[in-house]
């Protein structure tokens, strides 16, 4: 779809499709065309007046010429340095990589590294590794998608079909009572969507092995998670008698959160709500004002209920729950940026169930993860089985520009070169009129507009042009 793409941008700047056909086999993007000069432009297409002529189309500025510095052999080494990203296999995994190597075979890491935990799990020889290589390999191969496949339409079905039998309902998380997480058909849409906020966001927080087993620490790191007003650690009142705010805490609370009448006292005068002065006395606080009116008091009452004392920001709640292993820490609300920041979390494990948030905080590949995880959790709740492979192309279509799009005319669906085809999903009377207008043309190179216009799909046999010349009846007759 990009070759495409890139043919329909230079033949919009008047560059007749064959040599737009050139360019992009001989590996040119947009960007590198207009970047390139006459001399590289003619080692393309042959001719020096052809290659000026493609790059004033282009509006290419002509770059002057600078000194080139000269490098010690030392420094270009180390400029051109590529940092390894991942270490290289090991044990078993090494072995079988080897393997593959001499049959001429070649395996995606993951899979080999799969292969190579099994094989240990099971207590397989190492006489048999070349039999599992075999075996593994041919069943790989076999799983491969065919050329001209048509995996965005297999793919729509595959999740789409199993997508009517969801039901719409909110489930109670990981068995706990307390939080509650939207799921079914909604959920499914909120991640498709790439929804910045989801109707519930809730983070699952992971603890380090050194403090994961420890219930005192657990308990003191979702204590300082969770958002703890006013309202939670005290009664606040209103004593007309005196004129003033009166606060009493509630000392067991405050021993169970970690908080002190200091704490308390030092957000209340940060509060930007709280007008009044505040004091601090045989344990309670008050509140008072310079003009004693009865507006201002009711104003820092309900205002001082709502202070926030503790916590992170949206985070309503945060609750534990014994695996056995570790405690885990599901929260009702997430701020992952912050939460990634207390000391004794496990940030390889954390996360949130907003890729969005993902997003901001971890980068496009983590969100990429976490719309795939999302969705396959979301289909598995229901009962539904759907190959990973299809969740993992709308994953790559939603981030493969760099950021995480919608599926929707806002996103994927209304950047489609075709007018027909962002016609044929939203809006039709909009695209065909803005189409008209600009005049833009639709190449049909896509599956919707060529059965919109009645013609074979470029799939299959269609991808396919064969051209007859029957022999005249003179050539016959000789």
């Amino acid at each position: 779809m990009a070759r495409k793409d890139t043919i329909n941008a230079l033949i919009r700047r008047d560059i007749d499709e064959k040599t737009a056909e050139k360019l992009v086999d001989a590996g040119m993007l947009l960007g590198d065309v207009k970047s390139a000069s006459v001399e590289d432009l003619k080692k393309v297409v042959g001719t020096k007046k052809k290659a000026e002529e493609i790059f004033e189309k282009m509006g290419s500025k002509k770059k002057k010429a600078t000194p080139k510095k000269k490098k010690t052999k030392k420094k270009e080494e180390e400029i051109f340095t590529i940092p390894e990203k991942f270490k290289p296999v090991e044990g078993i995994a090494k072995k079988l990589q080897d393997i593959c190597e001499k049959k001429g075979r070649a395996l995606p890491r993951m899979l080999l590294e799969n292969t190579a935990k099994k094989v240990e799990e099971e207590g397989i020889g190492e006489k048999d590794y070349g039999l599992i290589i075999d075996l593994v390999t041919e069943r790989f191969e076999n799983r491969k998608i065919d050329p001209k496949e048509s995996i965005g339409i297999v793919s729509a079905q595959s999740i789409g079909e199993p997508g009517t039998q969801m039901t719409m309902k909110t489930f109670h998380y990981a068995g706990v009572a307390e939080i509650g997480v939207t799921q079914g058909l909604p959920r499914m849409i909120e991640i498709v969507d790439a929804r910045k906020v989801p109707s519930t966001p809730m983070m699952e927080v992971h603890l380090e092995d050194e403090v994961k087993k420890d219930r005192d620490v657990v308990r003191r790191i979702a204590s300082e998670l969770e958002v703890t007003r006013l309202l939670n650690i005290a009664e606040v009142d209103l004593d007309i008698s005196e004129m003033r705010v009166v606060i009493r805490p509630n000392q067991k609370k405050l021993d169970s959160k970690g908080i002190s009448t200091d704490d308390i006292q030092e957000q209340l005068e940060k509060s930007r709500y709280v007008k009044g002065k505040v004091e601090q006395r045989d344990g309670s606080l008050y509140i008072t004002q310079d003009e004693p009116k009865y507006a201002l008091l009711h104003n820092d009452v309900e205002q001082a209920k709502n202070t926030k004392i503790k916590g992170l920001k949206d985070v309503k709640r945060a609750v534990i729950r014994d695996t056995g292993d570790e405690f885990i820490i599901f929260t009702e609300g997430s701020n992952l940026a912050e939460v990634l920041k207390i000391p004794g979390v496990d940030i390889t494990n954390t996360f949130s169930n907003s890729p969005v948030e993902v997003y901001d905080v971890l980068g496009v590949e983590a969100a990429r993860n976490a719309i795939i995880k999302e969705a396959l959790d979301t289909l598995n709740e229901q009962g539904l089985d759907v190959d990973v492979r299809h969740i993992m192309l709308v994953a790559d279509m939603m981030t493969n520009e760099g950021d995480v799009k919608a599926i929707g005319r806002h996103g994927v669906s209304g950047k489609k070169t075709s007018v027909l085809a962002r016609a044929a999903f939203e809006i039709t009377s909009s695209h065909l009129l803005r189409a008209a207008i600009i005049g833009e043309v639709d190449k049909l190179d896509g599956v919707a507009e060529n059965i919109i216009v009645g013609q074979p799909i470029t799939q299959g046999t269609g991808a396919v042009e064969v051209k007859y010349s029957p022999r005249s009846v003179k050539e016959e007759v000789k």
